[in-house]
């Protein structure tokens, strides 16, 4: 017990008090991630679009989200983190509260294009503020720390959207803009006139600026094809966030409540297990085989839902697609800061921000598509396959990145 309890120690030790407070203003802003979860049951269920038109809804989402991980990579670059993040932060706080006024396919579409536009500005300038104000031997752990604040606040916030749902589907929207309201009052307070950690300038690239010149993100061919394969795994990892949910609740009948559950669930493994596993991975695997063993588990846990064991076995499969997910996303992260120069990091993460987030344009739609003319086995079938695949994908591309 002392051993475990020292493990977690060890896991946390050496995060700046900049790491932290990061982390609480993700945390404070995911708490109130109620929307994506439950959009596609309360279009199917409160606004009774079709499968298609759901996933073509869901598409705009995607594109919101490739226009604004662009964007905000662009707009880091030239008035920095700070700036970014608030600007983000607060707009987002009235599209919330406007978003169940449109109720229509076309209205609808328009406004979650817009909505997620806004809010993922927020993201390449969130990773670019995580490496600039983590200690440099902490960058992946510094990572980690943020994307447990991220599912903690998942793993509350679907199963409160859950319980809001029950007595209307609106609440989900102000709930969403009440966190982010308090979260960028928290992120104002602490971080306006912050300095970042001059140390890490030396860990971001090994030669000084004048040996090579920087990179352009959107030239650098073996960072394009890392980012496709982290689209491909995107496309296939986040039908956790589409069509997953329908699925049980066409196929297991499950409510909003029991959904907000499972999904909430996933958070959870994550808060409690992916700080000490990536402090134990890092340390004894190399990152090739940590995101091949990563991106295949998550496969696996997707053609698990093949087999009918209940649901309890709907959970097991949920800590697989977990253990997947920690050993992966942490990672891509960590990649793409080294691999820019400090002039250009807005860039390197927006550009792979918006690899996950093209990924979404067309995700959803393939996904109901699939399951609506095809069949769920069908579905998760493909999705695994495409998880293996990325899988390879990934050995080859970081062996490759690591020799130039």
């Amino acid at each position: 017990m002392q051993a475990i309890i020292q493990l977690y120690i060890k896991s946390y030790k050496g995060l700046s008090p900049a790491a932290w407070l990061l982390a609480l203003v993700m945390l404070i802003n995911r708490t109130g991630s109620m929307v994506i979860p439950f959009l596609g049951i309360y279009m199917s269920t409160e606004l009774n679009f079709s499968k298609t038109q759901v996933g073509l809804v869901l598409g705009c989402f995607g594109l919101g989200s490739v226009c604004g991980s662009w964007l905000g990579g662009w707009l880091t670059d030239r008035f920095g983190n700070f700036k970014v993040q608030a600007w983000s932060l607060i707009l987002t706080i009235p599209l919330f509260l406007i978003t169940p006024v449109f109720r229509t396919f076309e209205s609808l579409a328009m406004m979650i294009f817009i909505l997620t536009l806004v809010a993922d500005i927020f993201r390449p300038a969130n990773s670019v503020s995580v490496a600039k104000y983590a200690k440099p031997e902490n960058i992946t752990k510094a990572y980690s720390l943020n994307r447990m604040a991220v599912n903690l606040g998942f793993s509350i916030g679907p199963a409160l959207g859950g319980f809001l749902a029950t007595f209307s589907y609106d609440w989900i929207f102000y709930g969403n803009a009440l966190a982010a309201g308090v979260a960028a009052l928290v992120f104002i307070y602490f971080f306006q006139g912050k300095k970042g950690n001059k140390k890490i300038e030396p860990s971001v690239r090994t030669e000084k600026p004048s040996d090579k010149p920087a990179k352009n993100a959107y030239t650098d061919g073996l960072f394009i094809l890392f980012n496709i394969l982290c689209c491909l795994f995107s496309m296939a990892f986040f039908q956790l966030l589409s069509t997953l949910p329908l699925f049980y609740k066409d196929v297991y009948a499950m409510d909003a409540s029991q959904i907000g559950l499972i999904l909430g669930f996933s958070g959870f493994v994550i808060v409690l297990f992916e700080m000490v596993l990536v402090h134990v991975v890092e340390h004894r695997f190399s990152v090739r085989q940590i995101m091949f063993w990563g991106t295949a588990i998550a496969g696996v846990s997707y053609w698990m839902l093949n087999l009918d064991f209940g649901i309890m076995w709907l959970y097991l499969a949920m800590f697989f697609l977990s253990v997947g997910e920690m050993l992966t996303l942490p990672f891509t992260a960590t990649i793409a800061i080294q691999r820019a120069s400090l002039q250009n990091q807005g860039a390197y993460m927006g550009f792979n921000s918006l690899a996950f987030a093209a990924a979404n344009i067309v995700s959803p739609f393939l996904g109901t598509y699939t399951a609506e003319h095809f069949g769920y086995p069908t579905l998760w079938t493909i999705t695994g396959i495409v998880l293996i695949f990325t899988s390879l994908g990934f050995i080859w591309v970081i062996t490759k990145m690591k020799a130039t």
